[in-house]
């Protein structure tokens, strides 16, 4: 793992975890992860199983520190786990098509409902979250939502990492393409 590398996901983790600070909730504690956005953005840059480990362990961590969620932390770290490798699975399955703009958006939308339907489930169903919400509020009331700002800010943020990374000297995959 390159230094440069492991800085440039920390910082994508970092501006993600401000923005998912300052969010204000919906129903029931639970907000739009833009961590969620920033750990996709770290895995099309650099998708290999230890990035994605480190990316989804982080974005984990950190989300389950600053959930509003009741009994978030486990539930935060599991879903993001499990959404991390199922979306570095698909780049890697969809190779050719993932480095097309529009196919990346899509990733991130199913990505993050992905990510939402286990972080409910776990919390729910698992931990016994008592939330006065059940699953299909919850997924109706934030988890949609969530899809719409997540892809929205995929829209901002990407093109502009992406054109920062060409012009550095980072060893992403962005830049190999090019």
């Amino acid at each position: 793992m390159n230094t440069k590398n492991l800085v440039l996901m920390a910082l994508l983790i970092g501006v993600g975890a401000a923005l998912y600070v300052v969010t204000p909730g919906m129903v029931n504690g639970m907000k739009p992860d833009f961590m969620l956005t920033m750990m996709f953005i770290g895995i099309l840059l650099f998708p290999t199983v230890k990035e994605t480990f480190l990316l989804s362990l982080s974005t984990g961590v950190l989300s389950g520190l600053f959930t509003t969620f009741p009994a978030g932390l486990v539930p935060n770290i599991i879903d993001k786990a499990v959404t991390g490798f199922v979306f570095l699975a698909c780049l890697l399955i969809l190779k050719k098509l993932a480095s097309h703009f529009a196919v990346s958006a899509v990733l991130v939308g199913l990505g993050t409902i992905l990510s939402g339907t286990v972080f409910l489930s776990v919390a729910l169903f698992v931990f016994n979250a008592n939330v006065g919400a059940t699953f299909t509020m919850l997924f109706i009331g934030v988890v949609l939502p969530a899809v719409a700002f997540n892809v929205v800010a995929f829209a901002v943020i990407y093109p502009i990492v992406a054109k920062l990374v060409k012009r550095s000297k980072f060893n992403t995959a962005i830049s190999q393409i090019s």
